[in-house]
């Protein structure tokens, strides 16, 4: 048998670790190499105050009607919250393209598609139902 130093052997990584439950090299952790960002107060405050900065923006336009078309309201406040969603999901949540190996995001990714595939198709389907399937119900004042 050969002899064995205890106080350092080499795991599958090539960096040495302390035999009696010690923790050094790769052991500790004191690097993110996981994918993930790091969690710190800055982040946290950064994300929180875009977040509300994304928040107040919408209520102003809307409470002091800075966009005379309501439709066009409507798209900017879908926009501002979908750059919300971007925030929550990198200063909150922590997702980027490194973490978890990329699938986090793969799978995000496909979510959003398969929920724009499902709420388009059904706008579609309930438009077409309404103007198609009863055309002379559209005249309410005629039924008594």
């Amino acid at each position: 048998m050969s002899t064995i130093r205890s106080a350092e052997l080499v795991n599958a990584h090539g960096a040495a670790s302390a035999h009696d439950g010690g923790h050094q090299g790769h052991d500790e952790h004191d690097h993110h190499d996981d994918g993930h960002a790091p969690s710190t107060f800055r982040g946290y405050m950064t994300g929180f105050v875009l977040a509300v900065i994304l928040t107040a923006i919408p209520f102003w336009l809307v409470m002091q009607g800075v966009i005379q078309s309501a439709s066009t309201t409507a798209l900017v406040i879908l926009a501002l919250g979908a750059v919300q969603i971007v925030v929550h999901m990198v200063y909150f949540l922590h997702m980027n393209s490194r973490s978890e190996g990329g699938w986090t995001l793969l799978a995000l990714i496909f979510s959003i598609i398969f929920v724009v595939i499902i709420l388009a198709g059904s706008m579609w389907v309930m438009y077409h139902m309404n103007t198609n399937m009863m055309p002379g119900s559209h005249d309410m004042h005629g039924m008594s």
